[in-house]
């Protein structure tokens, strides 16, 4: 379970404090595939950073499985995958399989586990024609694709994504669509942000929507649409920032 109580976070702007998280409260049970809504600027990424143990919270606390992430750092990170929109921490001079191999040894995979866990991946997302090349001259979705298996790469309980399948083609994005329920069935506890409605809706059974760092909506998707007496999520999520800047 992961248990985010009263998590604010504010940072120092030209001289100016900047709250970009306010007293954010919720748990996401494990298996939970859950919905990360807001604009760009609301805070998303900050509370995914957060919960990586990249950043920590300005208030508040963030606990997995009983564990104060902040003050354990090191019990909780080999549990935890980690994927940030366009960062894809992938060095240029080295092939695609030589990356994953680096990534695999940080988290102290065997070379028997590793070899076994890229060829897995490579498989799932297609990547078999061009592990061996250098990523230098890879496109924007053959990265992409590279950044995820690395995301996965210790096979973590938890997954973070953030904007996910930026740069991924239809064809890319729908496996990685696949992905996501086959992960669901192992149990994976997975957050993801993303713009696409369409496929937060068909993903997530729960949905967490920010607004200017404040949570104005917490719980299912299927709660949701019927609060609103619609499953246009597009047309929720413009709604629900409208009515919070009204309030």
């Amino acid at each position: 379970m992961i248990k985010v109580e009263q998590v604010s976070r504010s940072f120092r702007d030209k001289k100016v404090t900047v709250e970009a998280l306010k007293k954010v409260t919720f748990e996401i049970e494990k298996g939970e595939v859950v919905g990360l809504l807001g604009e760009n600027g609301a805070g998303k990424t900050t509370l995914l950073r957060m919960i990586s143990t990249i950043l920590e919270p300005s208030e508040g606390t963030i606990h997995i499985d009983g564990i104060d992430i902040h003050k354990q750092p090191m019990a909780i990170k080999s549990n935890i995958g980690v994927l940030f929109g366009s960062e894809t921490g992938m060095y240029d001079r080295l092939t695609a399989r030589e990356n994953l191999t680096y990534f695999a040894q940080l988290y102290g995979m065997t070379k028997q586990e590793t070899k076994a866990r890229i060829e897995d991946l490579a498989k799932r997302f297609g990547m078999e024609d061009y592990l061996d090349r250098k990523v230098g001259g890879f496109s924007k979705g053959m990265r992409q694709k590279v950044t995820i298996a690395r995301t996965l790469i210790h096979n973590p309980d938890i997954i973070l994504l953030d904007e996910p399948t930026t740069g991924l083609d239809i064809t890319s994005a729908n496996m990685f669509r696949e992905l996501i329920h086959s992960l669901r069935q192992e149990g994976k506890t997975i957050i993801f942000s993303s713009h696409i409605m369409d496929e937060v809706s068909q993903l997530c059974e729960s949905i967490i929507m920010i607004h200017k760092g404040e949570m104005v909506y917490n719980g299912t998707a299927e709660d949701l649409y019927q609060e609103e007496q619609t499953r246009d999520l597009n047309f929720i999520f413009m709604s629900r920032l409208v009515r919070s800047a009204e309030h």
